[in-house]
């Protein structure tokens, strides 16, 4: 047997299978999306916003290990930002970069004062407060008309556009979600493998231990949530240009525990896992479409066998987009 066939030598070949076949899998998925029909692109273009809304909370709940259900407060401030800076409603038509920041700092200041009152706060009792928080925000759009239009919410936004680019169509959006998407992504992946991240991880892990070797916890939980909201928001500003439309319906306790799903069924503290749990739990109920009395049972039963069989999720904390890299390139 040649140097060549031996078992040691075969075994980086097949390591390199499962980046391989992920990698195809996703470029095939991008190349074919914009040939599709409206439908479909706008249901891909929903898989994007919720990606990049688990990319945001796994900050808190997958690096920091602070369990928030309230997520989706900072996804509204988001979208009522847009809705309320580029529509009729006050007569305001700003441009959408510039909402985009105006959003993203919203939601960072947001963001900090929700951590704020809760830093002593862990487990059960912290997501009981960020619960509350969560309601709190739809509760209030819900019932100032004067400035959210109250139940019947905010129509006849401003389309997007980016340097005279207009991005109305759901092929547009769905080109402008990819580079966000894309962009955050990599910057939170980047900030996981940071001394920030080392950070989080520490107080994931023991936060008594982790304040003990040097660890300023307060700044690093606002950080968290700082940055974890910046993102909601970026997404809601996505959501509210996408859709032209936003009211409170859009923004209830059910989008975030959907959220919380997406990564816990995907792999806690891994973007390729919210990747794979967004996938399965946004596709896979309009693939089952035509058999909507079974659908929401069926994937019940589907995230039982699968908590069961991989409780750690789809996509370990170890095979994280450093070892996908590894896996293509051979690095």
């Amino acid at each position: 047997m040649s140097a060549v066939d031996t078992p040691a030598a075969a075994e980086p070949r097949t390591r390199r299978i499962i980046p391989l076949l992920v990698f195809a899998l996703a470029v095939a998925l991008l190349v074919a999306t914009p040939f599709l029909p409206n439908y479909h692109i706008r249901v891909i273009n929903g898989l994007l916003i919720y990606i990049l809304l688990g990319i945001g909370l796994n900050i808190v709940i997958g690096y920091a290990g602070l369990l928030d259900l309230g997520f989706v407060a900072f996804y509204a401030v988001g979208a009522y930002t847009y809705a309320l800076l580029a529509s009729p409603q006050f007569d305001l038509h700003l441009p959408f970069l510039l909402i985009l920041l105006i959003a993203a700092f919203l939601g960072m200041l947001t963001g900090i004062l929700l951590g704020i009152p809760v830093l002593k706060l862990r487990g059960d009792y912290l997501a009981i407060v960020t619960l509350g928080f969560g309601e709190i925000i739809r509760i209030v759009m819900n019932n100032v008309d004067w400035l959210t239009g109250g139940p019947q919410g905010i129509a006849r936004l401003d389309k997007a556009s980016v340097f005279g680019i207009e991005f109305a169509r759901p092929v547009e959006i769905y080109f402008l979600l990819l580079v966000i998407v894309f962009t955050v992504a990599v910057l939170v992946w980047r900030m996981e493998r940071s001394i920030l991240g080392k950070a989080w991880a520490a107080i994931r892990e023991d936060q008594d231990a982790a304040r003990g070797i040097g660890i300023n916890t307060t700044n690093a939980k606002l950080a968290a949530f700082a940055t974890s909201a910046s993102i909601g928001s970026i997404a809601g500003v996505i959501f509210a240009a996408s859709q032209r439309f936003v009211s409170p319906e859009s923004f209830t306790l059910q989008e975030s525990v959907l959220i919380v799903l997406m990564i816990v069924v995907g792999g806690i503290g891994n973007i390729l896992g919210i990747v794979a749990g967004a996938t399965i739990l946004i596709l896979l109920p309009e693939v089952l479409r035509e058999f909507a009395e079974w659908r929401i049972l069926f994937l019940g039963l589907l995230m039982i066998v699968l908590i069961i069989i991989r409780p750690a999720g789809i996509v370990p904390r170890s095979f994280g987009p450093d070892k996908l890299i590894r896996g293509l390139f051979g690095k």
